[in-house]
């Protein structure tokens, strides 16, 4: 099946008070459970591909990207292809080339004033590349490199250093109106109880704030960091407001957990055949689990 806009799954799922999970790729396996669970749920999904994950391919965006289009051009589920979290305009350039439709540009780290004339020159270039464009307004942290100044060192696996629930750090729906008219971004991730990075589905989401930003804010909201968010939340969050519910860690746990599980078993496997085959097939189940939740 040809790859379908990031953008046109958002549109759908919205019309019809749905959500669309965007899950992020890292390895060919995450690639083929994606499309595996899309299949299983009989759901639309979006394959996306961080910068970190460049970064981990040794900063060769092409030969990544190929392979998670193919993996979605052979897919029977409608699939779309997005760069996320993209903090250098040099990967925003290569983009196009390498077949993605929409790209999450992250100028969130910066100052408000200093995020908006990035992201609107992000907009610009993604415009006239005709890209589908998603921003980050507000704290949601859980990246390398988000700490509170003067904390120093790196944050633990699995645990964001910004405390999701400290004053300051959520999206304020007056600022987030102002941001979207000044950047001419086309949907915006906001930070409104959830991190980046969780490894256990405890987080609280705050849905009168979702829906305060939903009647403020004329484009889609983003959910990042929903691996933490346990289902009833996510099924709340989508009534609420929320469209896109971008996942990638829940993947990673269910990866991990399943090769974990194997080599208990079998300490002297070395073939990686035997054991990326139950990781990817844990990954699926993850992927359609997530999908029934937010597109049902």
């Amino acid at each position: 099946m040809p790859l379908v806009g990031s953008g046109e799954l958002v549109a759908d799922a919205r019309a019809s008070g749905r959500g669309v999970a965007a899950f992020n790729v890292i390895t060919l396996e995450h690639a083929e459970a994606i499309a595996a669970g899309a299949e299983t749920a009989g759901m639309p999904a979006v394959l996306q591909i961080s910068e970190n994950a460049v970064r981990f391919h040794g900063g060769r965006l092409a030969p990544v990207a190929a392979a998670a289009a193919a993996v979605a051009r052979a897919s029977g589920a409608p699939l779309a292809l997005h760069l996320d979290h993209v903090e250098s305009f040099e990967l925003l350039r290569a983009a196009p080339e390498s077949g993605f439709g929409s790209v999450m540009f992250d100028a969130s780290r910066l100052s408000y004033a200093d995020n908006v004339a990035a992201t609107a020159e992000a907009v610009r270039f993604g415009h006239a590349h005709g890209m589908w464009v998603e921003a980050e307004l507000g704290r949601i942290g859980g990246k390398p490199g988000d700490r509170e100044p003067g904390d120093g060192g790196e944050p633990e696996e699995g645990r964001g250093t910004l405390d999701a629930h400290a004053p300051g750090v959520r999206t304020d729906p007056a600022e987030a109106a102002a941001y979207v008219a000044a950047t001419g971004v086309d949907a915006l991730a906001v930070a409104v109880g959830s991190s980046h990075a969780m490894t256990e589905r405890t987080a609280v989401l705050d849905h009168a704030l979702i829906g305060e930003l939903r009647e403020a804010v004329p484009v889609p909201l983003v959910l990042h960091g929903s691996s933490g968010v346990p289902d009833e939340e996510l099924r709340r969050a989508v009534a609420a407001g929320m469209t896109k519910i971008n996942v990638g860690t829940a993947l990673n746990t269910a990866f991990t957990g399943a090769v974990r599980a194997f080599l208990a078993q079998d300490a002297r496997a070395v073939d990686p055949r035997r054991y990326l085959s139950p990781a990817r097939e844990a990954m699926a189940r993850t992927v359609a689990a997530f999908l029934k939740v937010v597109g049902g």
